[in-house]
C-alpha cells in the first residue's frame, strides 16, 4: 500500500469564488488524517520555482467566506513543457511532497493528467471555474455565485433599461459553454440567452426583435456569451446600429465582476465537500481523477473524460426562455 505522508495542494488558471473554502477543507481534511500539508503558491509556476510554505490549521483560518484565493494562481507556460515538469517534480521531490490535490478548470486537469502520467505522481482535481463546463459534474465551485451575481446586475440594468426603453446586450463569462449566459438569463427573465452552443442566426436576432421588443415590452436584454461563435455583446449591438438604428441599444460587459466577491453558502458547501472528498480518494489510492457531484452525490471522473468530453446545456431551458419572453 501507498502511503501518502505528505500533499501539496494548489489554484491554477481563473480563479473563482469558493476556492478558499476548498482550499481550507483540503487542508483541514489532510490534518485530521495524520498527512502534512504543502501550500503551493501561484499555481504550477510555484512548483517550478519552489514557492511552498507547510500550512497548519490556523493558516486556513477565516478564510471560507473570501473570495479569490489565498494561493494565487498564475497560468505557467513552463508546465507545459517536458523540462518544466521535471524542475516541478525535482520540486516536489525536495519537498517530501507524495500527492498533489489542484484546484481549476480544464486546463489545470489537462496539466494534472499529463504530469502524473510522465512521473507516477497521485493527483485529485477540484473543479473549480465559474464557466461550469467540465463534463461530469453538476457544478463546478464559483459557477453559483457568479451567477448570482450576474443577476443582481442584471436586474439593476433592467431598472435603468425600462426607464429609458433601451435594449440590452449584457456579455457575461463562459467562454465556450453558454451555462452561466442561459441559466442567468432565466433566473433574470431575460428576453434572449445567445450562447456558443446554439449558433445565432440573423433571423433569430430578428425574431427576438420582432416578438420582445416591438409588441409588449419597452425595454429587453438580452445576455451574450463571451465567445468569437456569438461575436459578444459589442459585435450585435453594432448590427443592431446597422440594421435598426432605431432602437435605443446599450451593451454592458460585466467581465472580471463576475469572478469576484464572498463565495454564496452553495459554493462554500460544495467546496467543503468536495475537499473533504479529494482527501479521501487519495487516501483510497485513487489519481488523475477529478471530484465531481451529481445529483447532490459525490462522483470521481477520470481526468480524461472531464476534459475532453464535452458538456451539453439542457436544451429544454432554451425553449422554456423562448416561452417566457413573450
Amino acid at each position: 500500500m501507498y502511503r501518502i505522508n505528505c500533499i501539496g495542494i494548489l489554484t491554477s488558471g481563473g480563479d473563482a469564488p469558493g476556492m478558499n473554502a476548498a482550499i481550507r477543507s483540503v487542508t483541514r481534511t489532510a490534518i485530521f488524517n495524520g498527512i502534512q500539508v504543502k501550500a503551493i503558491y501561484r499555481g504550477y509556476k510555484g512548483l517550478i520555482t519552489g514557492e511552498i510554505k507547510e500550512f497548519h490549521t490556523e493558516d486556513v483560518s477565516n478564510i471560507i467566506q473570501r473570495g479569490g484565493t489565498i494561493l494565487k494562481t498564475a497560468r505557467c507556460k513552463e508546465f507545459m513543457t517536458p523540462e518544466g515538469r521535471q524542475v516541478a517534480y525535482e520540486s516536489m521531490q525536495r519537498e517530501g511532497i507524495d500527492a498533489l490535490v489542484v484546484i481549476g478548470g480544464d486546463g489545470t486537469f489537462t496539466g494534472a493528467h499529463i504530469f502524473g502520467q510522465e512521473y507516477n505522481v497521485p493527483i485529485v482535481g477540484v473543479p473549480g471555474t465559474i464557466d461550469n463546463d467540465l463534463w461530469g459534474t453538476d457544478s463546478t465551485i464559483g459557477y453559483d455565485t457568479a451567477m448570482n451575481t450576474i443577476v443582481e446586475a442584471v436586474d439593476k440594468i433592467r431598472d435603468t433599461a425600462n426607464s429609458h426603453e433601451r435594449l440590452f446586450f449584457v456579455e457575461v463569462m463562459g467562454r465556450d459553454a453558454g451555462f452561466l449566459a442561459l441559466n442567468s438569463a432565466l433566473a433574470s427573465g431575460a428576453e434572449a440567452a445567445i450562447i456558443p452552443e446554439r449558433l445565432t442566426k440573423e433571423d433569430q436576432l430578428e425574431e427576438l426583435i420582432k416578438n420582445g421588443f416591438r409588441k409588449s415590452k419597452n425595454s429587453s436584454i438580452v445576455i451574450v456569451a463571451e465567445s468569437p461563435s456569438t461575436g459578444g455583446a459589442q459585435g450585435l449591438a453594432e448590427r443592431m446600429h446597422r440594421e435598426h438604428p432605431e432602437y435605443d441599444v446599450r451593451v454592458t460587459i460585466l467581465g472580471h465582476l463576475q469572478r469576484g466577491g464572498s463565495p454564496k453558502a452553495y459554493d462554500r458547501i460544495l467546496a467543503s465537500r468536495m475537499g473533504v472528498a479529494a482527501i479521501d480518494a487519495l487516501l483510497d489510492e485513487q489519481r488523475s481523477i477529478m471530484i465531481g457531484i451529481v445529483n447532490d452525490e459525490i462522483v470521481h471522473v477520470p481526468f480524461s473524460k472531464a476534459i475532453k468530453d464535452d458538456k451539453q446545456v439542457n436544451p429544454d431551458k432554451l425553449g422554456v426562455l423562448q416561452i417566457l419572453s413573450i
